[in-house]
């Protein structure tokens, strides 16, 4: 993996380096615990979202790949079919435009704070296009945000990752679906 990262799929057996990385960040977001893309959406409250969350990762219906920096998880990129995944940003207007659907959805990336701006989003997409290849590929979409040409976004952390993240791996805009967030796609 690039810049010294492994990767290890979220499972029983890592869930409590995803745990601490998450407690670390406050739940991340308030309290989603990457809740947010799975059919059941975000519960009452944080402590509803980590159950929930423990569950998917229990019965093995989550796909994410956590990076880590030696043995501590800095990261994570969650991915899955559109059935695992089916809540998106903007889905009324992305439902207007809809090709046909994807076999994969990459949904959150996610950094711990001291990590920004060191690779590890590049590692946690590369890491989950990797599973998503050996488990037979397909066409792959992400929601990213343009950041080019865009004003700068004072203290905004971009859930779903920039657009240049994307177009480095070879994904490519479909169709704009809110001001600043695409629809990307690439085949793997």
């Amino acid at each position: 993996m690039s810049d010294g990262y492994t990767t290890r799929p979220l499972t029983s057996e890592t869930w409590d380096d995803f745990a601490g990385l998450v407690e670390a960040h406050n739940g991340v977001w308030g309290g989603c615990w990457c809740m947010g893309f799975h059919p059941e959406g975000f519960g009452d409250s944080p402590d509803a979202n980590r159950a929930a969350k423990r569950t998917h990762t229990e019965r093995g219906s989550v796909h994410q790949v956590l990076v880590y920096d030696g043995d501590e998880c800095v990261g994570w990129c969650q991915y899955g079919s559109p059935a695992e995944l089916p809540h998106i940003k903007n889905a009324a207007k992305y439902a207007q435009g809809a090709a046909e659907p994807p076999r994969w959805r990459i949904g959150c990336i996610f950094t711990g704070s001291k990590h920004r701006g060191r690779g590890v989003a590049s590692a946690a997409v590369a890491g989950a296009l990797d599973a998503i290849r050996a488990a037979g590929g397909g066409v792959v979409e992400a929601y990213p945000e343009q950041t080019v040409d865009r004003p700068p976004q004072r203290g905004a952390y971009l859930h779903t990752g920039p657009e240049e993240l994307y177009a480095g791996f070879g994904f490519v805009r479909d169709r704009q679906i809110a001001k600043w967030r695409w629809v990307m796609r690439a085949e793997v």
